[in-house]
């Protein structure tokens, strides 16, 4: 174990340099070993309205839920915040990061309709955070329907901007805030034809989807994760 943290480290240092010396294009560099994750977290209103249509949002994949459960009047089942591990980042040619990766993570948005008795899903999945465009993107899946590939899902305004630090001998630690996450019009659409939300739901998808934090470090993950993309089922 002492010789594969080593090696991972070496690694990480090789990539740090060869970032520098390459500076005149992309470079993407695997993550999911490290200890880097981002964590979005819903505001009360968000919970609130999800609770008004009965819906529930679980975690899926790599995704896990944070805290504890919250149990709206209608009976659904909500936590604040939900974590998904970074897999892998994006350096460009100015050597700032471009973009960064969560594949293998999912929310299944999960929605009973007490008047029908029917129930209704839709699924985001393996998020990427493009800053070029300040957008989240996501595979966005209706229960039983087609997968729309990397469709943009967010806006986003950045509160915290990323700030790494080095600690010798090779840990690189960086703190993020991401807010003001606002649905997409495509996204709206997504969720309403997916879910079909009713008239009264409407107004919430205008709300402020609350903040992604991304913290980052090249310590060793405990227990390692796949990035293989998440498939909705």
């Amino acid at each position: 174990m002492k010789l594969a943290a080593v090696s991972l480290r070496a690694a990480a240092a090789a990539v740090a340099l060869f970032a520098v010396s390459a500076a005149h294009a992309d470079l993407t560099i695997p993550f999911a070993w490290t200890e880097s994750n981002s964590v979005q977290a819903f505001t009360q209103d968000n919970l609130d309205s999800f609770d008004l249509v009965h819906l529930s949002v679980v975690a899926k994949g790599n995704a896990t839920a944070l805290g504890t459960p919250i149990n709206g009047g209608s009976g659904s089942v909500n936590y604040q915040s939900y974590s998904f591990p970074v897999t892998k980042i994006v350096i460009g040619s100015d050597l700032s990061i471009k973009s960064g990766q969560a594949s293998g993570s999912a929310l299944f948005f999960d929605r009973f309709d007490d008047d029908t008795g029917d129930k209704y899903g839709l699924t985001l999945a393996n998020f990427t955070i493009d800053y070029a465009n300040k957008k989240v993107l996501a595979d966005i899946t209706p229960m039983g329907g087609t997968t729309s590939a990397q469709a943009p899902l967010y806006t986003f305004n950045v509160n915290t901007k990323l700030a790494l630090k080095y600690k010798f001998p090779l840990t690189v630690t960086g703190h993020e805030v991401l807010d003001n996450l606002l649905l997409t019009d495509g996204a709206k659409a997504a969720f309403n034809s997916a879910l079909k939300l009713p008239d009264v739901a409407q107004g919430a998808l205008g709300f402020v989807y609350g903040t992604l934090t991304q913290d980052v470090s090249t310590n060793l993950r405990k227990k390692s994760i796949s990035s293989t993309p998440y498939v909705a089922k």
